[in-house]
């Protein structure tokens, strides 16, 4: 079998609650706990669950922009989670992450150009900016936009072509995997379609690994090798998408398929 690209064993994430006046710690919200899953190199894993199960946090923590309480992370067996900041920041190359909402993640001030750009200044400082500039158009035309929107800004664009813009600047450091954060759940119905066919295409010709946040049942039974149900920070159950969504064994499970609406005469 092949080895797993990135190992999650035993994953809690945990919200610190600080007395405004003791400056200590008086609770903790368990966002997660003991979660472990693996993602396959190009794979698509799927975590889906309703608004507050801990979805986002666990796709946050892979990234450290959610606090890791316990657990591990692997990197193609190398743990992560205890990595200085100066000793991961090679691997953030390597993970990366598209937001649900491409409006509030890119920065109004800067042309879509600069938003492409700054990632390459950081991570290949030794580019000329022509160079940049060249790299700026290349990923522009992979997530099909149009090279010469680069001096625009993110408010001239629709949702669906800021996201493509949001995608563009998460390929620029040649990431292998990347979390999508419920990346599509806000865009129209063929808006998403576009951009679930762009995933398709770009695991296919760069190999790129998914996790797949989202509560859309229909779209991870598309889009996914393998589906993990969240309930209340915890998870209930997990298989293949057709054993999931066809076959579910958990009551929480079979009461999110329950919920996705089917047409008059529908399967």
């Amino acid at each position: 079998m092949t080895a797993p690209l990135l190992s999650v064993r035993n994953l809690s994430v945990r919200y610190p609650i600080h007395s405004a006046f003791l400056r200590r710690v008086v609770q903790e919200i368990r966002a997660a706990e003991a979660i472990s899953f693996d993602v396959p190199p190009a794979g698509v894993v799927g975590l889906v669950g309703e608004s507050g199960s801990g979805k986002s946090s666990v796709g946050k923590a892979l990234l450290r922009l959610a606090p890791v309480s316990e657990g591990e992370i692997s990197w193609e067996g190398k743990a992560l989670q205890n990595l200085s900041e100066e000793d991961f920041r090679p691997f953030r190359r390597q993970l990366q992450i598209v937001f649900q909402d491409p409006g509030a993640s890119l920065n109004p001030r800067l042309s879509l150009g600069e938003l492409i750009g700054e990632a390459l200044v950081i991570h290949f400082p030794r580019l000329a900016a022509s160079e940049r500039r060249d790299r700026c158009a290349a990923l522009f035309r992979k997530v099909g936009l149009d090279p010469a929107w680069l001096d625009r800004y993110p408010h001239e664009l629709s949702g669906g072509q800021r996201q493509r813009v949001a995608l563009a600047r998460a390929l620029a450091v040649e990431p292998r995997f990347i979390v999508l954060d419920e990346a599509v759940s806000a865009l129209d119905v063929s808006v998403q379609a576009g951009i679930l066919n762009l995933l398709a295409d770009l695991r296919e010709e760069l190999g790129v690994a998914y996790l797949f946040i989202s509560h859309d049942l229909a779209v991870v039974d598309h889009f996914c090798d393998e589906v993990l149900v969240m309930k209340a920070g915890r998870l209930v159950e997990r298989g293949h998408p057709d054993q999931i969504l066809r076959e579910p064994k958990d009551a929480y499970t079979r009461a999110l398929v329950g919920a996705v609406p089917r047409l008059p005469g529908g399967g």
